[in-house]
C-alpha cells in the first residue's frame, strides 16, 4: 500500500488503484453518519474532491490521488456508512481508479514512511 499526505491509502489490484482512508483519519473523523461516492465512469484529474464523508465531528472530501477514471465505488458504505470506523483499509474502501501510469505511484509515501509523517 502507499500514502498520500491527506490520509488516504492506495492499493494496486490488477490494473487499478483502490482508494480509501487509513486508520489516523478515521480515527480523527470520529463517528461516520454519511458517505457520497462518486459516480461511475467519471473522469477525475489529481486534487479534484470525489468524496464527501460526514461524521458527528466534521465533514471531509476525499480527494482524486491522480488522475483517472472511477471504475467502481464501494456501495456498502451508502447503506453502512460506519465501515470506515470498523475497518478503514479493508472493507471500507471508496472507489477504485483506473490510471494510465502506475509509475506515479512511486511519488507516494510507504507505510513506514506514512508512520512517520502522522507520528
Amino acid at each position: 500500500m502507499k500514502f498520500t499526505e491527506d490520509h488516504e491509502w492506495l492499493r494496486v489490484e490488477g490494473d487499478l488503484i483502490v482508494v480509501g482512508i487509513t486508520e489516523h483519519a478515521a480515527e480523527q473523523l470520529g463517528d461516520v453518519v454519511f458517505v457520497e461516492l462518486p459516480e461511475l465512469e467519471t473522469q477525475v484529474a489529481r486534487g479534484d474532491e470525489v468524496c464527501v464523508i460526514e461524521s458527528v465531528k466534521a465533514a471531509s472530501d476525499i480527494l482524486a490521488p491522480l488522475e483517472g477514471e472511477i471504475v467502481a465505488v464501494n456501495d456498502a458504505l451508502s447503506d453502512n456508512p460506519s465501515l470506515v470506523n470498523e475497518d478503514p483499509t479493508g472493507d471500507a474502501w471508496f472507489f477504485k481508479l483506473k490510471i494510465d501510469d502506475m509509475g506515479a505511484l512511486d511519488e507516494f509515501m510507504s507505510e513506514d514512511e506514512y508512520k512517520d509523517f502522522i507520528s
